[in-house]
């Protein structure tokens, strides 16, 4: 009995061996599922895309287009109603350009007509409905300020805290930036339109597109 059970242990060794092998593969090829879950990560983009580049065509002819219906930016009606009409514009092509990252488009387009009514309103009073450098800066930082504000409170409630932050912070600085771009580059701002022209609209358009890609969720970009 003692022989045949030293010749049986090699085979039950082998055994062995086959099976922690073969568990240790099996371990192995489980190693690349956390590789899996933290793909969402790394497909962050820089950009919002293609479309994106559409907001600076929209900037320019909705602003166009509210100043020939509401009248030059020299009173607080014309600035409403030019205001309310060339923001529903812009923040029409917004939406349609983020994919679905700003929300749903009713209430985002009703934010953008009211808050950029407001703050043109208020901003173009407070300087007098002068067209100086100085003067279009702080009312594009005032403008700014109302629309993002409005903005944001149209993305935090849909889960969107982190984009609706940054973007109330930065909208006032991007459209003091995209009426400085304008005036220096010598368009007739004495027109006293509702918007910045081409020039700030691109400056715009690139600033505002990374800090839309920098805070959106790819996993939650089409939740809404």
């Amino acid at each position: 009995m003692s022989v045949s059970s030293s010749k049986l242990s090699p085979v039950g060794s082998r055994h062995d061996a086959r099976a922690q092998s073969g568990s240790g593969l099996m371990g192995a090829r489980t190693q690349p599922l956390p590789r899996v879950l933290s793909a969402p990560t790394s497909a962050r983009r820089r950009f919002p895309g293609w479309r994106w580049v559409m907001v600076a065509f929209a900037l320019p002819v909705a602003g166009y287009v509210g100043w020939e219906i509401g009248g030059r930016v020299d009173s607080v009606a014309n600035a409403l109603v030019g205001g309310a009409l060339s923001a529903a514009g812009f923040g029409a092509v917004q939406w349609w350009a983020a994919n679905d990252a700003l929300g749903r488009p009713t209430p985002w387009i009703v934010a953008s007509a009211i808050g950029y009514a407001v703050g043109l309103a208020a901003g173009a009073a407070i300087v007098g409905y002068d067209t100086e450098l100085g003067d279009l800066a702080l009312m594009g930082l005032i403008s700014g300020a109302v629309l993002g504000v409005t903005q944001a409170l149209v993305l935090a409630p849909q889960r969107r805290g982190r984009l609706a932050v940054r973007w109330a912070a930065a909208m006032p600085v991007m459209f003091a930036l995209g009426w400085s771009a304008s005036t220096a580059i010598g368009v007739d701002v004495d027109a006293q339109y509702t918007v910045f022209g081409a020039t700030g609209a691109a400056l715009f358009m690139v600033l505002s597109g990374l800090l839309l890609a920098r805070f959106t969720d790819p996993v939650s970009r089409r939740s809404s």
